[in-house]
């Protein structure tokens, strides 16, 4: 058996594993949420954003749904409520400022805040063998800066608790910074963006704003970025670096105020992200998110999932 059929075969096992554990129920030492605590998931008109919401309700949590779209966030409402569970529904677009600021006056007015932040909304303009750059600054707007801008919102209507507040970041094993495959070469920027403690706000910035100018200027293929889904990719490891910079920066906060952040890689999924070509369902994609936004005792805090469990960055 080649090295590719024992990895099929290893993740195989470790999905079966998966489809085992979310037949298994929540115990009640476990459930420490209420119909009180409240979820936002962004982009959850769809796909595993939407089924996020779809099982967070099914746990018996308030979940906010929202969606740039309106029209369609209200039909995802409408298909949940047949389905017999209630969710609340609020127009968010990530990348306006505007549409932020009004989602988070509305929350703070109707609900005094919330427990947990889902940051799905996401954005990808290539499939198959395509590596287009042609829409590169609108996917790095949205999949990074979107949840920079929601983090910054949000972050001071986070409420306290004994069991912290939660921040999942839904992310790609295609941002990896250390992946044996499409990762960047240049070893210098890998060496800093790996450096927890030397890692900043600009420093990220910066990588992918030198990303962009090199796209304008048409040199991003000789410069060592990934070479599979280029802005997709370049997005996402801006997202990893990002969980875990702000990861250090809310490590010390007091008991009772602590919110921990991670982000995980949903897998290869059949949605229209990747146009219905994945392997894995959206129950299954959106499992680990789920896992971590309800973890009873959590132990992870800048970390980077995939199948309940950690992975490298």
């Amino acid at each position: 058996m080649g090295n590719k059929e024992k990895a099929k075969e290893r993740r195989e096992k470790r999905l079966q594993e998966i489809r085992f554990q979310m037949t298994v129920p929540y115990s009640d030492n476990q459930r420490w949420w209420s119909k009180e605590t409240v979820a936002v998931v962004t982009g959850g008109n769809r796909g595993i954003g939407f089924e996020i919401c779809r099982q967070l309700a099914v746990h018996g949590l308030t979940v906010i749904l929202t969606s740039r779209d309106s029209s369609a966030g209200v039909e995802s409402i409408k298909s949940l409520e047949e389905g017999g569970l209630c969710v609340v529904y609020h127009q968010l677009d990530v990348v306006d400022h505007s549409s932020i600021n009004q989602f988070v006056e509305w929350l703070r007015e109707n609900y005094g805040g919330l427990d947990i932040l889902v940051n799905n909304a996401g954005v990808n303009f290539n499939l198959g063998s395509d590596n287009s750059v042609e829409n590169a600054h609108k996917v790095i707007e949205t999949n990074y800066y979107g949840i920079k801008n929601m983090i910054e919102a949000t972050l001071p209507l986070m409420k306290p608790s004994l069991v912290g507040a939660r921040i999942v970041n839904v992310s790609s094993r295609l941002g990896r910074l250390n992946g044996r495959r499409n990762r960047i070469s240049n070893v210098a920027l890998r060496e800093e963006l790996s450096d927890v403690e030397s890692l900043t706000d600009e420093l990220i910035d910066r990588t992918v704003a030198t990303f962009l100018q090199q796209v304008e200027d048409g040199t991003w293929t000789t410069s060592g970025w990934p070479q599979v889904y280029t802005d997709y990719s370049v997005s996402k490891l801006a997202v990893n670096a990002y969980t875990r910079l702000m990861a250090r920066k809310l490590s010390e906060r007091p008991e009772g105020q602590k919110i921990y952040i991670n982000c995980y890689c949903p897998g290869w999924v059949k949605t229209a992200l990747t146009g219905y070509a994945g392997n894995n369902t959206v129950e299954e994609g959106a499992d680990t998110g789920v896992w971590l936004a309800l973890l009873s005792v959590q132990t992870f805090m800048g970390k980077f999932c995939a199948e309940r469990r950690e992975i490298n960055f």
